[in-house]
């Protein structure tokens, strides 16, 4: 290991815009459309939560198109917070990402693909008799420990993968990516063209409860959506890995969006046309079942079980193998830095920083043990939004202290668009904490241990540097 080599710039716009999909469908185009129903109670507005979803995520990848357009680099957000607030608030960022935003998105897909497998090929029970041990009456590390073993295994060797090069990396995810969208595709076309869909019934907006959609059921029934759409702006940390990263960047990242979001309506409007929203509800409250799965079945039978299974497992691999990739790029801007730990910040002889992603790998596997798919993933997006607004709120920061900058993107829309993630996030923030308050406290503490990290690691710094 040398801390002396420096990271290449080998990606096209094509890799960048596989990389924003990849990182982004992942287990939430098959299973959040289950406890989106329970929310809404109607398939016409859980349809519509999709496309709101959407809509917030596009003026999102817009407004941060902007600003790594603008100063695109290796470390992503870290890097933009820096320059648009100062080296706390991008210390936050970069803490929370290990601490909560990245590594638990690691965990709950490695669970997810865990669980699928077990689907496949049944995986033996393993310390059973610990199952009832917790902590604090909070977790229950061993519950399930078959399932959670298989996602620490799958999370290690995906790290040794992409601890032997990033080119190695882009091209396998290319190959996942292509059959995710493939079966996808089968999904959509063989669902909506079966007997048993009903496409009407993919519009009603009528719920089950005969009670009026709420703002606050809307914005829950949302943040399941967010989690499918969530990972986009991880491609910009690997900014100082791409050719002519200013404008790749943006550009492949608004392509990626753009596509994810008519691939989830598809996909989901063949789930709505097959099952009804009773079905869903039920799926969602037996906390153990799968929509797409459910909605396959009807048209293939145990065949249809067995495909699914299988596309889930294809999908997670790849949106985890992607999560993995990007992420670790930012403790490595950090670790330069003297703000993380320092091996984090050397290249092994791929050009890689390999210590950063086993720095990861370790967190991502204790963070597995630690709850179930749901509660991991609402408390992801509950820390990703905080820092989504941030992003927003530094387009306009920017357009007033640097206004004669060369911006090789502008975001469309502007001031409007912007301004509407800002709102958008801020709202999102305070429902979650109004209604799921387990979740948004966890996230809060682990966030948080980054203040005294900060004086601990700026301390260590001044010592040695």
């Amino acid at each position: 290991m040398t801390s002396n080599r420096q990271l290449q710039r080998t990606l096209g716009l094509g890799l960048v815009v596989v990389f924003t999909i990849i990182n982004v469908i992942g287990s939430g185009v098959y299973k959040k459309v289950a406890p989106m129903a329970a929310e809404l109670h109607s398939s016409g507005w859980v349809l519509i939560a999709w496309v709101l979803g959407g809509i917030i995520s596009l003026f999102g990848a817009l407004s941060y198109a902007e600003v790594a357009g603008l100063m695109a680099d290796t470390g992503g957000d870290y890097v933009y917070y820096k320059k648009i607030y100062n080296r706390f608030f991008a210390f936050q960022f970069g803490w929370s990402t290990f601490m909560v935003i990245q590594t638990a998105s690691i965990s709950s897909l490695a669970y997810v693909f865990a669980q699928s497998l077990h689907n496949v090929v049944p995986i033996p029970p393993v310390l059973t008799s610990w199952s009832d041990i917790s902590i604090g009456g909070l977790f229950h590390p061993f519950a399930d420990f078959n399932i959670k073993l298989v996602a620490i295994l799958l999370i290690v060797i995906l790290t040794w993968i992409n601890s032997r090069g990033l080119k190695t990396g882009a091209w396998m995810g290319t190959l996942i990516l292509v059959l995710v969208l493939t079966g996808i595709a089968v999904i959509t076309i063989f669902g909506l063209g079966s007997s048993h869909a009903s496409i009407s019934q993919s519009f009603s907006l009528h719920t089950t409860n005969d009670q009026p959609v709420t703002f606050t059921a809307m914005f829950t029934a949302m943040l399941a959506a967010f989690w499918a759409y969530q990972g986009w702006a991880s491609v910009g940390y690997i900014g100082g890995e791409t050719k002519n990263a200013n404008r790749n960047i943006p550009v492949g990242i608004t392509i990626g969006i753009l596509l994810t979001i008519g691939v989830y309506l598809l996909a989901n409007w063949a789930y709505l046309s097959l099952l009804p929203v009773s079905t869903l509800e039920q799926i969602n409250s037996s906390g153990s079942g799968i929509a797409a799965v459910e909605a396959v079945k009807i048209f293939w039978g145990r065949s249809g079980e067995l495909f699914i299974a299988v596309l889930i497992l294809i999908t997670t691999l790849g949106c985890n193998h992607a999560t993995i990739i990007t992420s670790g790029r930012v403790y490595y801007a950090m670790a330069k830095e003297g703000l993380f730990f320092k091996k984090a910040g050397e290249l092994n002889d791929k050009g890689v920083p390999a210590y950063s992603l086993w720095y990861q790998c370790i967190w991502g596997c204790l963070l597995v043990c630690s709850g179930t798919f749901d509660q991991l993933t609402d408390m992801i997006i509950f820390a990703v939004f905080i820092f989504y607004g941030a992003t927003a709120l530094g387009v306009f920061i920017l357009r007033k202290r640097m206004p004669d900058v060369h911006r090789p993107y502008k975001v469309w829309g502007y001031p409007v668009v912007p301004a509407i993630v800002i709102l958008f996030s801020a709202a999102l923030f305070f429902n979650t904490i109004y209604s799921r308050p387990r979740e948004a406290g966890i996230g809060l503490v682990l966030m948080f241990t980054g203040v005294p990290m900060w004086y601990w690691f700026n301390k260590k710094y001044k010592q040695t540097g």
